[in-house]
């Protein structure tokens, strides 16, 4: 009897170390060991990512805690925009993504399923900001602080780059919620007869911006953080917030409570946004290790700037920004870890 025993528990603790061994996931970071047996053993997780490499970081930073917890990571080969990322978590398809923009993209998860089938969960980057700025020197000598002011065409006419007499507004790509309330506001400021939205691929439309500002010239630009951009061209140092008349949001978006202030007051138009996951009911249910970890991992914003301006450096590689989360989660251990342990007991 004792023999069979020893033979039971050695074939635990072989098979144990085995299931370790093949939840490697990304990358070659070592995973350390924990007593007892992982909830997430057994357990595949697919994940859809945004294509926008800026977002790759909070992403990797849930899928470690996930391995850590026992989860396998199935290869992230699937990316979607907006709208596909919600229905893609909402059909099954995928368990979750980390790209639940509250409230910009309220309006994409209601028609995805909202409740019923899909749960925003936890705050995984809070304080998200967004708005409308103009390169300072240009601010300060033509006194500029309220976009209402794009109104006047004299002044409209000074961040004008094709030509037309129109300013042109480096905006939000189709399709990614932002684009709806620079549409709305459009409108809502009578914006239309002096300003042009321009569309396009976030990285080249403000590597855009950036060149033109360090020639010299003007720059008009929506853009919101965290972001590599705000790293380079600075709020209040190289650039300057516009403020808004009064507030006016789409109506999904205009509800109680909702501010668009900054700390100082200054009304910038758009609501502060919480970077939330969005995951499956089902997978939800069946996993309450991954649903307290949802809960309870979150990454300062300022962290995510920092790291979004290595990417811009050239740090852009899948293996270079999953090395990024795997310094993040060591250089904030002792916090990764308790949110762990907190997970593992969830599982019961």
């Amino acid at each position: 009897m004792k023999i069979q025993v020893q033979r039971r528990t050695v074939f635990k603790t072989i098979l144990g170390i085995a299931v370790l061994g093949l939840l490697m996931g990304f990358g070659n970071y070592q995973q350390p060991s924990y007593a007892g047996d992982l909830p997430g053993a057994g357990v595949s997780v697919r994940v859809v990512k945004h294509p926008q490499a800026s977002s790759s970081f909070w992403t990797f930073v849930s899928t470690i805690g996930l391995e850590r917890l026992g989860y396998k990571i199935e290869k992230i080969d699937k990316t979607a925009i907006v709208a596909a990322g919600y229905l893609a978590v909402a059909q099954g398809d995928s368990d979750y993504w980390s790209q639940s923009w509250e409230p910009i993209h309220d309006s994409f998860y209601e028609k995805a399923g909202g409740a019923k089938k899909l749960t925003k969960i936890g705050v995984l980057v809070p304080g998200a900001g967004q708005g409308f700025l103009i390169d300072k020197r240009t601010a300060k000598e033509f006194n500029i602080t309220n976009v209402e002011q794009l109104k006047d065409p004299k002044i409209a006419k000074l961040f004008d780059s094709d030509g037309d007499g129109k300013a042109n507004l480096i905006g939000c790509p189709p399709g990614w919620g932002c684009e709806r309330v620079i549409e709305h506001l459009m409108d809502a400021y009578k914006l239309r007869d002096t300003v042009t939205h321009d569309q396009g691929d976030f990285v080249v439309i403000h590597t855009d911006a950036v060149s033109r500002y360090k020639a010299g010239e003007r720059v008009l630009y929506y853009t919101y953080t965290p972001l590599w951009l705000n790293q380079i061209l600075v709020p209040g140092k190289d650039v300057e917030w516009l403020e808004v008349p009064f507030t006016s949001l789409p109506p999904e978006q205009m509800k109680p409570g909702v501010k668009t202030t900054l700390p100082d007051g200054r009304n910038i138009g758009f609501p502060v946004v919480r970077i939330r996951i969005a995951a499956n009911n089902k997978f939800l249910a069946a996993n309450p290790a991954a649903k307290r970890w949802f809960e309870l991992v979150t990454i300062p914003v300022e962290d995510v700037n920092s790291e979004n301006f290595l990417i811009y450096q050239g740090e852009d590689s899948t293996e270079a920004i999953h090395g990024h989360a795997e310094k993040w989660i060591k250089d904030n251990q002792a916090q990764f870890d308790a949110w762990i342990e907190e997970a593992k007991k969830a599982a019961g």
